[in-house]
């Protein structure tokens, strides 16, 4: 953890990540927009859609925005909007309870999906069909102290013994190359790669983390953006937020439309993938909560609480702190 505390640190000294911007003709009689950044926790996907969707609707310029959507770099997300390198960020409640036990201002504004898709999988081939089949087997991660915890977790919950788990870090390794090579099973989302399994007929197993914990049912991927952000600029997180929650609204009604959306703004994703996927997120993205995009104390308390007991912190979570449902449109 103290890693990422430098890391955000350094990334103060960063050289901003806007880069040069393309001329445009002036409009006299245009509304001045406010420019501000948001950048993405991986490489677009379906998580994302809604923000590629407000920005080709107008729903930023309605709400006096010029938005880029930017992707993470070397310097993730959260990194770049702790140091003020960027005004908004996509990131997991997972990496702000932690940001934020070592006092880094970072703050969840949104819950881009309600529950946790998540989920360990593996090829049917391999027999794993609850957390008592790890034993044995090759996990895939990114050597990450929370992969071990939430395996320790699941595996105790049917006595079995994690000690039997080979761990290995495969890094960025697409899933379907490392089960065939070097894996047994990996960490995925469903909503991308477990559809992205059943277009090329490649049958997985999975093992979701909400069926064994409830502690475990968090927001990933969030909204996020900082402290001096909320204090300086509340207007424009307002605004924001507003639009975002549109565009999240409009992939829920329309998910075909809202797919080609994201296509056409990102032309090298396969285009069967994403409409699948946008089709099964479109009922997850809000689900059983009252507005797209609100956040429960519970579930963060939940979380950082089986954090903190799995000594994955070093204190207790101020839960009021980590996030805020204020900026979220009325119902």
């Amino acid at each position: 953890m103290k890693k990422w505390l430098m890391a955000v640190l350094a990334t103060v000294g960063l050289v901003g990540c806007n880069g040069g911007e393309d001329t445009q003709p002036v409009d006299e009689n245009a509304q001045e927009l406010k420019e501000v950044s948001v950048v993405l926790d991986w490489t677009p996907n379906t998580n994302h859609t809604g923000l590629y969707v407000a920005k080709e609707k107008g729903y930023f310029e309605e709400e006096g925005l010029d938005v880029e959507i930017l992707l993470p770099g070397e310097a993730g997300a959260d990194q770049l909007v702790a140091s003020g390198q960027a005004e908004f960020g996509i990131s997991y409640q997972e990496s702000i309870t932690q940001a934020r036990i070592q006092d880094v201002p970072l703050v969840s504004i949104a819950a881009i999906i309600q529950h946790n898709t998540s989920g360990f999988a593996s090829p049917v081939e391999k027999n794993i069909t609850s957390p008592k089949d790890f034993e044995g087997k090759t996990y895939g991660g990114w050597g990450s102290p929370i992969e071990e915890a939430v395996i320790t977790s699941l595996m105790e919950e049917e006595n079995a013994d994690v000690s039997k788990v080979n761990f290995v870090n495969i890094g960025d390794s697409d899933f379907f190359t490392a089960v065939k090579r070097d894996i047994d099973f990996a960490w995925i989302y469903y909503g991308w790669t477990g559809i992205e399994a059943k277009l090329r007929n490649e049958p997985i197993n999975m093992v979701y983390l909400t069926d064994y914990s409830e502690k475990l049912d968090y927001y990933t991927p969030v909204l996020a953006t900082s402290e001096q952000m909320i204090k300086e600029q509340p207007d424009v997180v307002k605004a924001f937020v507003k639009a975002v929650s549109k565009g999240y609204q409009f992939a829920i009604e329309h998910p075909e439309e809202a797919a080609d959306i994201l296509l056409a703004e990102v032309p090298d994703l396969d285009e069967q993938l994403v409409k699948k996927s946008q089709q099964w997120l479109a009922d997850k993205y809000q689900d059983d909560a009252p507005r797209w995009g609100e956040q429960k104390a519970e579930v963060w308390k939940n979380y950082s609480d089986w954090m903190y007991e799995h000594g994955l912190l070093e204190k207790e979570l101020d839960v009021d702190k980590a996030f805020t449902n204020e900026f979220l449109p009325e119902e």
